[in-house]
């Protein structure tokens, strides 16, 4: 599936809850949940994502010629963001996922229902995972 087509995805699956901001937060919090525990040893310092209030461990590598990510957070909504990010972005192609706009970000209305510490925390997940994947487009 293309990074637009899981957007599509789940921005249908966010108009389902309407303006119940609850209910999104709840699905949030359950997609985190559902996300594949990382390996206990990428749980390192240097996979922190620099910038996110919670612990947020971010591990990538390459698979015939996608990127994989796996993750991990201490908060159960930064557990679901990261969930969301990966869901969209984990095996792509690398030029794919550095050029991906994720609009669904604004569609879904996450961006204005974020704290601005949590905001900022996403906007360095998606930071770091672009790098990650500009990483193997050099490498």
């Amino acid at each position: 599936m293309s990074i637009q087509e899981i957007e599509k995805e789940i921005i249908e699956e966010f108009e389902l809850f309407g303006d119940d901001w609850e209910g999104k937060y709840e699905h949030i919090i359950d997609l985190g949940k559902s996300l594949p525990k990382i390996k206990e040893e990428y749980k390192t310092d240097d996979r922190i994502i620099k910038g996110c209030q919670s612990k947020v461990w971010l591990h990538s590598e390459l698979r015939k010629g996608k990127i994989v990510f796996t993750a991990d957070s201490d908060a159960i909504i930064t557990k679901g963001m990261v969930a969301l990010m990966i869901r969209v972005l984990s095996n792509q192609k690398p030029e794919d996922v550095v050029n991906a706009n994720l609009e669904f970000i604004v569609k879904i209305g996450l961006k204005e229902h974020l704290s601005p510490t949590r905001a900022n925390g996403l906007v360095s997940m998606i930071k770091q995972m672009k790098l990650d994947a500009l990483a193997f487009l050099n490498s």
